[in-house]
């Protein structure tokens, strides 16, 4: 694996806070490990990149239907699929510092590389055979103190109706940690509301919790994020088929929205959960993080989770072809991203810095319809009520079409720094030649280049830029 680009990490990082895209959550309590909130510009973002999911996925598709489940189930559900016994990850404590580690990840940091679904007793041979070669030893002190690797519960508990002081496995409800499990439970009612025929899906995007052990990496590993899945019900002879188109799909989506081909690449799972015949991630290269990391999941899924379901609730999920008769359990294949990890993607590949007049220039080049800010509007002097009244003008006439923003706060040459680095792609400015010749200046971000624009063909110049 290639070297984490620290560096950049912390000033993306640093950006982030600074211009409003991400902030630390309760930070002046001392924060809340692994739970961030999205400010004015990371909210614009992440809603665009949700957009063009949802477009790509129901909006232009005849096939699929939107959901939006709560996050709280009834706690059979997550029985029934199998997190309550299964969704855990192995735990190792240093008795020392009481800092605690995935043992997995513990593993391939001294140079094991082990299977995310390699079983404790493996995992604990190969932590006791470091023991005795004298090279395990904790990353954050050192210390040789460590305990074996036990079973950490990544399942979030709460209660409903009952006070917290009652609460038991009797009573206990789950946040839900997938998305999906709420799309399965409605499968059902969509059937008989909306009356799809094979194949067909269902999309939905919200937000899912995992008590993880060790939250890392900013915003790409996180107690609290957001899904967007789909969940594509067909007959099990049309899974062959299916899976392939729907990789060709979601690839292609990533090209659309201004992914280079060469920072991604596809890794086929070798060890599959037993329900699975098949299964492929979408790897992003993040340099920061260190090379490639996972934004995005293909699975196909059997008929496994519809049949459990329909085991424990003791309700029919069978589907009855009206052609032939047939009658059966309809097989899935999902598709699942990480919300919040596309949006550091996104970060990841806008951050620029250039060299401009012997300065450095940052820059954050968001392909212009992910841009949280499309055009933003700037009179000359904020002290010339002439200039001000006709850029509010300018900007109420573009506001109902576009994202914009008004700043008149400092210089042009600050201004235009601002918007650079929360990605605008135009910016506006009204000059004393404004009231002359009735023109403005339009300023594109990528190139810098300065064109001179009509007020009146405004939205025209625009639209063609902007889409």
């Amino acid at each position: 694996m290639a070297e984490k680009n620290t560096d950049k990490m912390e000033k993306i990082v640093s950006l982030c806070k600074r211009r409003g895209f991400v902030y630390p959550s309760s930070e002046i309590y001392g924060g809340l490990a692994a739970i961030y909130d999205y400010g004015h510009y990371g909210a614009l973002l992440k809603n665009n990149i949700r957009d063009s999911w949802w477009r790509s996925m129901v909006q232009m598709r005849d096939d699929i239907v939107g959901l939006d489940s709560a996050i709280f189930m009834h706690p059979k559900t997550w029985v029934a699929s199998g997190h309550v016994g299964g969704f855990n990850d192995p735990q190792v404590d240093c008795k020392k510092c009481k800092n605690r580690f995935r043992a997995d990840y513990l593993l391939k940091s001294c140079g094991v590389n082990i299977d995310d679904k390699a079983s404790l007793e493996e995992i604990n041979k190969n932590l006791q055979e470091l023991r005795e070669q004298k090279k395990l030893k904790c990353p954050s002190c050192g210390s040789a103190n460590l305990t074996n690797a036990k079973i950490f519960s990544l399942m979030v508990k709460s209660n409903i109706g009952s006070p917290t002081e009652e609460l038991t496995e009797e009573n206990v409800v789950y946040l839900r940690p997938e998305t999906c499990g709420g799309i399965y439970l409605e499968y059902k009612n969509i059937m008989d509301s909306l009356h799809k025929k094979l194949s067909f899906g269902v999309a939905q995007v919200g937000k899912v919790f995992r008590n993880e052990i060790v939250a890392r990496q900013f915003i790409f590993r996180t107690r609290e994020f957001e899904q967007m899945e789909m969940q594509y019900f067909l007959h099990p002879d049309a899974m062959k088929e299916k899976y392939e188109m729907w990789k060709v799909l979601r690839w292609d989506w990533y090209l659309a929205n201004g992914i280079p081909a060469e920072k991604l690449k596809w890794q086929r799972h070798e060890k599959l959960a037993h329900y699975a015949s098949e299964a492929y991630d979408i790897l992003y290269d993040f340099k920061m993080l260190g090379g490639f990391e996972e934004v995005e999941g293909i699975h196909a899924r059997g008929n496994w989770d519809l049949s459990q379901h329909a085991k424990f609730s003791g309700i029919e999920l069978n589907y009855t072809d009206e052609k032939t008769g047939e009658k059966f359990i309809p097989h899935i294949m999902e598709t699942s991203a990480g919300l919040n990890r596309l949006l550091l993607m996104f970060l990841d590949f806008a951050y620029c810095e250039e060299e401009v007049n012997d300065e450095i220039r940052v820059v954050m080049k968001f392909p212009k319809h992910l841009a949280p800010i499309k055009v933003a509007v700037f009179p000359l002097l904020k002290n010339r009520p002439e200039l001000v009244s006709k850029a509010r003008e300018i900007y109420s006439s573009l506001k109902s079409d576009y994202m914009c923003e008004f700043d008149d706060n400092g210089n042009i040459g600050k201004r235009y720094r601002r918007q650079d680095e929360i990605g605008t792609p135009y910016c506006i400015t009204v000059d004393f030649d404004s009231l002359k010749d009735n023109a403005v200046t339009v300023r594109d971000r990528d190139t810098m280049k300065q064109d001179r624009v009509k007020i009146e063909e405004l939205r025209g110049y625009l639209k063609e830029k902007l889409g």
